[in-house]
């Protein structure tokens, strides 16, 4: 089979391995069919996460297979695997979690104990599970991992549920849950915060402010409902939740000084060049700051209810659908959120 590898900044290439094979009997193989790139893929395509720099600790060497956000159509089990069958469509979480350790018990998947620290598709950090931007892909844990695809839900517009989507779920909805109502910041680059106004809207944000210099993702958050401004200066007092999905520190800075009293800040973290942070400010308001990988298996299934729900609208975030053979070349170009197809009926899709 091919596994697309990244190999150089901005450079992947296809690259020939064996196919993979079920190692145990809770094991499963599946193929990708439709698969996009998230912030991660993105920072390693610019050459972030593999450019040696005091501060960033794990830095990665090429090659190596990416990709971490994908639906797939399962394509072989093991006997003990009960919660899928070979012909299911499935989303794939960008972490490898077996389930059953006290984290994954309590929801933090990211931090599986059963496999190195930071086991993942789509980067050896934690070993090498491969990555989801390949002709096949091995699951272990496969009960505990794959999630089903609902019904009617349309697997290109699902393609980030293995990580932007879900993650912009929980960056955003249990907060308005415990605050109805809030105001929401969102200072953004891309596709998670364009997902956070979608979702925002959905539950009831009483006003949403997306700020991000590109005109064709403000256009987009409009259309969420979401005001938007290209930059802002701190907003005091503005905001009830900020998301920010920058990877900018000073970015992050402006989201926590727009807070009101106590308020919570969420951050998608991907922070590759240093910064200060208004500690002070954060002290006199009382703020909250999260900025974590994210523990998606725990809650994709809720954000996969969302999407079903008919109150969200995340198709509207894919920028462009492409053939699976085009990924080497589109790959390293630069769109919004990017979707590679692959034909359900060629053999390793089956």
């Amino acid at each position: 089979m091919r596994e697309l590898t990244y190999v150089a900044r901005h450079t992947v290439e296809w690259r020939e391995t064996p196919d993979p094979k079920l190692r145990s009997d809770q094991e499963a193989i599946v193929a990708p069919v439709a698969a996009t790139s998230g912030d991660v893929d993105s920072a390693i395509m610019a050459g972030h996460a593999t450019r040696r720099q005091p501060h960033i600790k794990h830095s990665i060497d090429p090659p190596f297979a990416l990709g971490h956000e994908c639906v797939a159509r399962v394509v072989d089990i093991g006997d003990a695997v009960t919660t899928v069958a070979p012909g299911d469509l499935v989303v794939v979480p960008w972490s490898i979690s077996c389930g059953a350790c006290d984290h994954c018990r309590a929801g933090l998947t990211a931090h599986c104990t059963s496999v190195p620290h930071m086991a993942m598709y789509g980067a050896p950090i934690g070993g090498s599970w491969g990555g989801l931007f390949s002709d096949l892909v091995r699951v272990p844990y496969t009960d505990a991992m794959l999630v089903p695809l609902p019904a009617g839900l349309d697997p290109v517009a699902m393609a980030s549920a293995s990580d932007n989507w879900s993650l912009s779920w929980r960056l955003v909805a249990p907060h308005l849950k415990a605050r109805p109502g809030a105001r929401v910041l969102v200072m953004a680059r891309g596709s998670i915060g364009l997902y956070v106004c979608d979702i925002a809207r959905a539950l009831g944000a009483s006003d949403i402010l997306y700020v991000d210099p590109d005109p064709e993702h403000r256009r987009l958050a409009e259309g969420y409902g979401a005001r938007t401004a290209d930059a802002i200066e701190p907003i005091r007092h503005g905001f009830d939740l900020a998301v920010e999905a920058t990877g900018r520190v000073d970015q992050l800075a402006i989201a926590v000084k727009s807070l009101a009293a106590e308020g919570i800040c969420e951050s998608a973290g991907n922070h590759f060049r240093p910064g200060e942070l208004p500690l002070l400010d954060m002290y006199l308001t009382g703020v909250t700051l999260r900025i974590a990988r994210d523990n998606v298996r725990a809650h994709i299934p809720d954000a996969l209810a969302l999407a079903a729900s008919g109150t969200v609208d995340p198709a509207r975030v894919v920028s462009h659908v492409l053939d699976w053979e085009q990924l080497p070349d589109a790959l390293p170009e630069k769109h919004l959120k990017p979707v590679f197809v692959r034909d359900a009926t060629s053999p390793q899709a089956r």
